[in-house]
């Protein structure tokens, strides 16, 4: 075997473990999630885990690094910060959220926040990664509001900062109350709320 094709497989690996993990904490929670799941779902055993992974915290924090915020980043972080118009790209994320909640996300809810409600108070590590996770967004929506108030798009008395601090809040907000209502029309009707008071802060 080439060194090429055994780095492959190990990632390979890697990446099974990890979304098998994803999947297992998302449905049961960390501390409900079940090693012998996870490897059951994959096909792979115990040696093959702890080679990658030197116990289940460690791959708790794997899947906040390399699944969960990777995944923030992909689909909303990164776009507004490469956007030219980036109110308007927050405004179009948003409304894209809502397409995409599906049922399964109704009854489980994010993924990031059920974390941070279930191991934020319970671990140091789990808390530091996800605030890593929770800063980075927060920095992507001020970057995006300052950004579009320099280009006369946000009134110059909004405080950007502030404001990225309570969409962020609103926005896991809205997810949380669909999760606990088990339905999405609370959903639907908080981000448009959240839409209202972005459009509030914009220069029309």
């Amino acid at each position: 075997m080439t060194t090429d094709t055994h780095l492959k497989q190990h990632d390979a690996t890697r990446e099974k473990l990890l979304a098998s993990a994803y999947c297992e904490i998302r449905r049961q929670g960390y501390q409900g999630a079940s090693i012998n799941n996870i490897l059951e779902s994959t096909g792979l055993t115990k040696g093959a885990l702890y080679h990658h992974f030197a116990n289940k915290q460690a791959l708790g924090l794997a899947v906040i690094d390399e699944v969960i915020a990777v995944n923030l980043n992909d689909w909303f972080i990164q776009r507004i910060r490469d956007s030219a118009t980036p109110v308007e790209t927050l405004l179009d994320v948003i409304a894209q959220l809502g397409a995409r909640l599906d049922e399964e996300a109704i009854l489980l809810g994010c993924p990031l926040n059920n974390l941070i409600q279930e191991m934020s108070p319970l671990d140091e590590q789990f808390r530091h990664r996800l605030n890593v996770i929770l800063e980075d967004w927060q920095s992507a929506i001020d970057s995006a509001l300052h950004k579009s108030q320099q280009q006369g798009r946000i009134k110059p008395e909004i405080d950007c900062s502030a404001a990225a601090l309570f969409i962020l809040s609103a926005w896991e907000g809205c997810i949380g109350m669909a999760k606990n209502r088990q339905s999405i029309r609370p959903f639907q009707i908080c981000l448009e709320q959240l839409q209202g008071y972005i459009r509030s802060l914009m220069i029309l």
